[in-house]
């Protein structure tokens, strides 16, 4: 089992915690159900026992089974080993992209290092869908290091889909990033394209 990347994970995660809601309140109705008996009868607290502790193991078997399946997590934790096909630097000072290409046009299956500095706050870097989903984001955090450059804050990130994605802040970092109507002054429209995918994701 494995996600290419993270609306199929969300899908996968709302089919499975929908299932064990509804298993999680079959416990609440068992147990108000033995309440209104007016005589309760051991032999339903054995298997009411047993249900729990599948719950428990249930819950944390998930996770402990599907976090590698996850994109991210296993490129994350060797990415030391993980040479980037394309590096994009980016800077923000007051609410403001600094050096954003106009377009970065990216192939299917790249692993993209997106290195962003920032000037003065705290602010984040998120790339959206059209449909408003969230692909990735970062913190970035302000400040510079012993020689007084400003501190990295990178991510890598593989694209499996094809797509154009919005950037913007995803910290808040004060009301100056937005508008008196509400417009993210921050907001770059598809300013990431990713081609050579097919229907399926990947190539």
């Amino acid at each position: 089992m494995t996600f290419s990347n993270s609306a199929e994970l969300l899908s996968f995660h709302w089919v499975a915690y929908s299932i064990y809601a509804a298993m999680i309140i079959s416990v609440v109705a068992w147990f108000g159900y033995n309440l209104t008996r007016k005589e309760a009868k051991s032999v339903f607290r054995i298997p009411f026992y047993w249900y729990m502790a599948f719950l428990v193991a249930g819950g944390v078997g998930h996770h402990i089974f599907t976090y590698n399946t996850i994109p991210w997590v296993s490129q994350d934790i060797d990415r030391h080993n993980i040479k980037a096909d394309a590096t994009y630097e980016f800077e923000i000072e007051n609410h403001k992209w600094i050096g954003l290409p106009e377009k970065v046009v990216v192939q299917c299956g790249q692993t993209i290092k997106f290195d962003v500095h920032s000037r003065d706050l705290v602010y984040g870097f998120g790339l959206f869908r059209q449909d408003g989903s969230m692909v990735m984001q970062m913190q970035v955090n302000p400040g510079t290091d012993v020689n007084g450059i400003l501190d990295s804050n990178d991510i890598l990130w593989t694209f499996n889909h094809n797509g154009s994605f919005d950037l913007t802040s995803t910290e808040y970092s004060g009301p100056d990033q937005y508008t008196e109507d509400g417009k993210d002054l921050m907001l770059v429209k598809n300013l990431v394209q990713v081609v050579g995918c097919n229907k399926g994701g990947k190539k």
